[in-house]
Order: C-alpha cells, then sequence, then structure tokens
C-alpha cells in the first residue's frame, strides 16, 4: 500500500507514475493549505506557498534521483531559503517543514503514504490547535518602559511589582531618542489579568507618563 510507485531512475520514469505523484503533491499540499488556513492566520501568498511547496520538491527530488552528490547539494540549498517578509510564527516553520516533508515523500514515489501522512497531520494540528491544554498562560506578558535618563530604573519599580506581579524579571535594556531615555524590558506575570490597568497605571505616574507598553512576550521578543 505504500510502496513507491517509481521503479527507475529520472531517465526512465513513466508518465504514470509522475503523474500519480504530481496528484499525490497537490493533493497533501492543499490539505495542509487549507487546515492551515482553517487555524491560522495567514495571506493568500503563504498558503500559495504550503500548497505548491509539496509539488516543488518533489520535482527537485525526481532529478536528483540517483545522484548522491547532487542530493547532498539540493539539501544544502534548502538551508539559504528564509523568510524575507514579517517575523513568523513557529507554526509557520512547523507548516513549511511539514509540507517540504511531503514533497520528499511523492519526489520518493510514496504517492499514497504522503497524502495519508498530510490527513493525519491536517488532523492532528486541528484537534490540538482547538485543545485548550495547549493554550498559552494569558497571565504571562512582557513589559516595556520608557524612562528618561535621569531615573535610575534598577529598583525604582520593583515595589509596583510586588504588588501587582508574582514575578518581574528584566529581560533587555536600551537607549531610545538619541540617548535621552532608555527602553527596559520586563517579562512578568500577573497576579491578576484584571489589574493590568491600575499597573500600567502605576508605571506611568512613576516614569513620567512615558510610553508603556504590555504584550504578550513571544510578540515582543520577535519585534526586538
Amino acid at each position: 500500500m505504500f510502496s513507491s510507485v517509481l521503479t527507475g531512475t529520472a531517465s526512465g520514469l513513466s508518465v504514470t507514475a509522475v503523474a500519480i505523484c504530481v496528484a499525490a503533491s497537490l493533493v497533501s499540499g492543499m490539505i495542509l493549505s487549507l487546515t492551515y488556513r482553517k487555524c491560522e492566520h495567514a495571506t493568500k501568498s503563504f498558503l500559495l506557498t504550503i500548497a505548491l511547496m509539496p509539488l516543488i520538491v518533489q520535482l527537485i527530488i525526481l532529478m536528483v534521483n540517483g545522484n548522491l552528490g547532487v542530493g547532498v547539494a539540493v539539501a544544502g540549498s534548502f538551508s539559504l531559503v528564509k523568510f524575507r517578509s514579517l517575523p513568523g510564527k513557529a507554526s509557520d516553520i512547523l507548516i513549511v517543514f511539514a509540507s517540504m516533508c511531503l514533497g520528499l515523500a511523492t519526489g520518493m514515489g510514496y504517492a499514497v503514504l504522503a497524502v495519508a501522512a498530510s490527513a493525519v497531520i491536517a488532523i492532528l494540528y486541528a484537534v490540538l490547535s482547538m485543545t485548550p491544554v495547549l493554550n498559552s498562560d494569558a497571565s504571562y506578558r512582557s513589559l516595556r518602559i520608557t524612562v528618561p535618563e535621569d531615573l535610575d530604573y534598577i529598583e525604582v519599580f520593583d515595589d509596583i511589582f510586588s504588588t501587582y506581579t508574582v514575578k518581574a524579571e528584566e529581560q533587555a535594556v536600551r537607549t531610545i531618542n538619541l540617548g535621552t531615555m532608555y527602553q527596559v524590558t520586563y517579562d512578568i506575570r500577573l497576579k491578576d489579568q484584571s489589574k493590568e490597568k491600575e499597573l500600567l497605571d502605576a508605571i506611568r505616574v512613576r516614569n513620567g507618563n512615558l510610553p508603556v507598553i504590555s504584550s504578550r512576550a513571544a510578540t515582543v521578543a520577535a519585534e526586538l
């Protein structure tokens, strides 16, 4: 059932076998793309990439089939592929890697295996996406506080953090506005999420009403 439909090298492939692999690549890519569209917010260009990547990888594998040296060179070239747009999410990397793996499977002729694997991956991804057990802890925040250069940021917010947070750890400090201000980043965990506004108001009183940004830790990490 999961045997390869390809019986020869690139010079001896049958049209029927290649057509089966192409169809399997397109079906597998569409399954992943539609699942990701349902579970995540993604652009049309990214969804098209996911849908067509198995076919592209398959064609590359077919062309280097039987040539170990060329195969190693192609594998190395994959490391040069990078996102050239906004910072991607971890799920973007996961779905791209899955799409490439399906292309490798169809490129080796395992058409049925690729389609079956894409269906399993899609089901698992959809189920796990809806499982609340894997949801992130909403009490965690990344806090960016702008302070004037004449304010000692080392301990000035300690009493505020002890009141509103379970923990607060300084992660980064950088100068902004031509060195006239500092921007300090903390990872915090709120005691009570409903009092987040009170925390921000207390900080604004202490830092002279300069900007204070509270966001999810992963979002701020990507921006930095």
